[in-house]
């Protein structure tokens, strides 16, 4: 499977309500037509996240080559639990299931590939307009890209399924698997990292 080149804008919502539920039983049917289905229209939108996370077009095309395995593996199980017909098929999302496990495979090769604690930066005030400021910068600039990229694996996860993938925080405390307010924690922690970062390097002239 090949998703390198600019992915599309095209958000990651699923497809209409109960489509989900078909495809997940054609995939627990092992359907190949359907695992390429599935592939057409997820795998653009997951490349990009893996893709902000680890900066690495490569590493983002095995990222989403393992969950589209991993839907493969668990279709039998969402699709027992999201029936055809039944009020919780209409419920399925597979593009929101799919995000969840493409961020947290790109959190875990992170960790893998260097040991960072999530971050100590205290929940201090939080200087909104400067840290939008360098998130915008980060589609243009590489410095400010590389402070994003240097935050703790999860605090750049925040960032990336917020500012670039646009969730709202409900849905990226979703995708996280954590509740509200601990994601608006870890979004303030990484935004203010992020200006600490900011301002250090300018101190230093690095900017």
């Amino acid at each position: 499977m090949n998703f390198s080149g600019e992915p599309s804008t095209t958000a990651m919502s699923g497809m209409a309500n109960g489509a989900d539920a078909s495809l997940a039983a054609r995939l627990a049917a092992r359907d190949p037509v359907a695992l390429r289905e599935a592939i057409a229209s997820h795998a653009t939108a997951l490349h990009r996240v893996a893709y902000r996370m680890t900066g690495d077009a490569h590493e983002a095309e095995d990222i989403v080559q393992e969950a589209m395995l991993r839907l493969w593996d668990h279709a039998p199980n969402i699709a027992a639990r999201h029936p055809v017909g039944s009020q919780a098929a209409g419920a399925l999302r597979l593009g929101g299931w799919l995000q969840r496990v493409v961020t947290n495979l790109a959190i875990d090769r992170l960790r893998r590939a260097r040991r960072l604690s999530d971050g100590e930066v205290p929940d201090s005030e939080d200087d909104a307009p400067l840290a939008d400021a360098l998130i915008e910068a980060g589609e243009r600039d590489r410095s400010a890209r590389a402070l994003i990229a240097a935050l703790p694996e999860r605090q750049r996860a925040a960032i990336v399924l917020t500012y670039y993938e646009e969730l709202s925080n409900a849905a990226a405390a979703e995708t996280l698997d954590m509740n509200i307010k601990a994601f608006e924690s870890l979004l303030l922690r990484a935004r203010t990292a992020l200006r600490h970062a900011y301002a250090a390097r300018a101190e230093g002239g690095a900017l």
